[in-house]
Parts: C-alpha cells; sequence; structure tokens
C-alpha cells in the first residue's frame, strides 16, 4: 500500500469516527457544549426563579457556558414543565421544578399534558425550605389561633394568594387550613411574586409562602409573619414561632425545589449534571446566599430523588381528597 493511499485511510478512518454518537464518559466530558436552558415554570422574582438564578450562575461558571433561565407560568407550573418534557432529550434543557408539579398536579388536574413519572427524569432536589404564614397588617389577628378564630368566626371571607392552582404555596395553605379546619378561599396567580404584590397591597389577606420570597417582606414590615411551618424556628426569623407550637401539634410542610430532565436523556448527562449540582452547592458561599433566602441546600442523588418524590405525592393524595380540590 502506497504512502498516500495510507495517508486518505487514516483521514477517512478519523473522520467516520467523529461521526460516531458519544458514549459514557466522553459524552459526560463533551456536554454542555453550548448554552444551557433552565425553565422556570413560573413567573420572574418567585422562590423558584431565585434558586434557578442562584445555581444557574454557578453551573455557568463551571462549565464555562452561558445558562439562560427562561420564565415560562402558568397551570401550577404544567406549562413550562409541558414545554421541557416536549424538549430534545440532550441535556440542553433543564426544568427547575418545584415539587407539587410533581407530588400534587397528577391527583389534582382531571387531565395532565405529560405523564409525570414517565416523561422526566428526576436529578436532583436542589434545595428544601419552610413556609410562612404571612397576612396583611390589617388583618386583625396576630398569631396563629387569632388568625384560626377569625376564619372561623367569618368563613370564607379571608383570601389567600398562590402561585397557581396546584402550587407548594397553593397547597401549603390547603394543608394549613386542613389542619385548623377552617374556610379560606383561593386566589391563584401565575408566580409567587404576583401574589405578593397583592397581598402587600391589601387585595388579599393572607399567603402560606416560601420563606424566600416572603422574609423581605416581613422584615419591611409590609406583611405580618404569624408563624413558620418547619419543625423548628428559622434562624432568619427567630421570634416567628412554629405552626405546631402556636396551636397545631404535628404541622409541618416544607417546600422543595430541584432538577429534572427529560426522560431519554443519556445517564451519563444526568449523572453529571447532579454531580456538578452538588459541587457548586457544597461550598460556603452559596450556603451563605441560600442563608438569606431562608433555604437550604440538598444535592442529592438522582434514586434518592425519585423516591422522595414517589413518597411525598402519596401524602398529598389524602390532602386534595380531604379538602375536596380538583382543576383543570
Amino acid at each position: 500500500m502506497n504512502s498516500l493511499l495510507s495517508k486518505h485511510l487514516v483521514v477517512a478512518a478519523i473522520a467516520a469516527a467523529s461521526l460516531l454518537p458519544l458514549t459514557g464518559n466522553a459524552l459526560a466530558q463533551a456536554w454542555p457544549a453550548k448554552p444551557v436552558r433552565i425553565v422556570v415554570p413560573f413567573a420572574a422574582g418567585g422562590t423558584t426563579d431565585v434558586v434557578a438564578r442562584i445555581v444557574g450562575q454557578k453551573l455557568g461558571e463551571l462549565w464555562g457556558q452561558s445558562v439562560v433561565i427562561e420564565n415560562r407560568g402558568g397551570a401550577g407550573g404544567n406549562i413550562g414543565a409541558d414545554a421541557v418534557a416536549k424538549s430534545a432529550p440532550d441535556g440542553y434543557t433543564i426544568l427547575m421544578a418545584s415539587g407539587s408539579i410533581f407530588t400534587v398536579n397528577p391527583t389534582l388536574y382531571k387531565k395532565m399534558p405529560f405523564d409525570a413519572q414517565k416523561d422526566f427524569i428526576a436529578v436532583t432536589n436542589v434545595a428544601v425550605g419552610p413556609m410562612l404564614v404571612v397576612t396583611h397588617p390589617s388583618v386583625p389577628a396576630n398569631n396563629i389561633k387569632e388568625l384560626i378564630a377569625l376564619a372561623k368566626a367569618k368563613p370564607g371571607t379571608i383570601n389567600f394568594g398562590s402561585a397557581g392552582v396546584g402550587s407548594q404555596v397553593h397547597m401549603a395553605a390547603e394543608n394549613f387550613a386542613t389542619a385548623a379546619g377552617i374556610d379560606i378561599q383561593h386566589v391563584p396567580y401565575k408566580g409567587e411574586a404576583l401574589g405578593y404584590n397583592d397581598l402587600v397591597a391589601g387585595q388579599i389577606q393572607m399567603m402560606v409562602g416560601n420563606m424566600a420570597a416572603a422574609v423581605g417582606f416581613v422584615t419591611q414590615g409590609k406583611v405580618k409573619a404569624l408563624a413558620v411551618t418547619s419543625k423548628q424556628r428559622s434562624a432568619m426569623l427567630p421570634n416567628v414561632p412554629t405552626v405546631a407550637e402556636s396551636g397545631l401539634p404535628g404541622f409541618e410542610n416544607t417546600g422543595w425545589f430541584g432538577f429534572m430532565l427529560p426522560a431519554g436523556t443519556p445517564k451519563e448527562i444526568v449523572d453529571k449534571l447532579q454531580a456538578d449540582t452538588a459541587k457548586v452547592l457544597d461550598n460556603a458561599e452559596m450556603r451563605g446566599r441560600f442563608y438569606v433566602q431562608g433555604i437550604t441546600a440538598v444535592g442529592n442523588k438522582p434514586d434518592d430523588f425519585d423516591k422522595a418524590i414517589r413518597a411525598e405525592a402519596e401524602v398529598w393524595k389524602k390532602v386534595i381528597t380531604t379538602r375536596k380540590l380538583t382543576a383543570g
């Protein structure tokens, strides 16, 4: 074989190899090779959005790629989630999910645009945080017992806002109402921040929202914090009691925010996204940024995250049935 022919064969072999799909470690190392999009299924300004932007910034720095946050609100997060479910399973479109999309909506909504279990892969729980029972300053209740007494004296007259039907903020209030045995009226918005706008303006009377979104309004005196929904008091607001110690023993309600990818995404990319997320979460700067939002970093493995989602879904089924809730 002459040298010219040999050179042509080598060039051809290299060209053919470059066309072969990447597998295993090579695939994970190659991703991401272009900008990544994180879809937030709620309006900007809420806790889901805040978490996505904090983590997205650090992931972008780690990857040397742009991470674009896209807000697509509506239908309790279903619209944005559906867009991700129908996107290419190549790791370049990530859902920043709040828990209710996968633990509440499948039971609450009569018809879902996607299958929560079959159309997504759970990657990692990014962060968790307690909720905060807050009211407009004009509401004549300064603690949980007084709020419950007011609601029982005037059933159906207290309106509470949420980030949409089925959102974590919606279900936290429904869970509270169930435990308290009160009748309060739901006013859904396309995002948590929009609900707080109306709460501050006095258009609605209360919310049971994520602490990350509520704490600023509390410290500014624009809303009253009556109780936190975690087992222990929050270091962010140490003088605010828990719901459990305020008359509803055993009550607890926490929100979570995690990464999901479309079904069919290669395992190597799923594992790399989880590992990279855990890496950026595991430093003092990130813990500090989360602390001022009242939330805690997690970064667990896909299997653990998936099991937790399935277990929580069973808990919310009971609340939905008790409250006789339905949507869509």
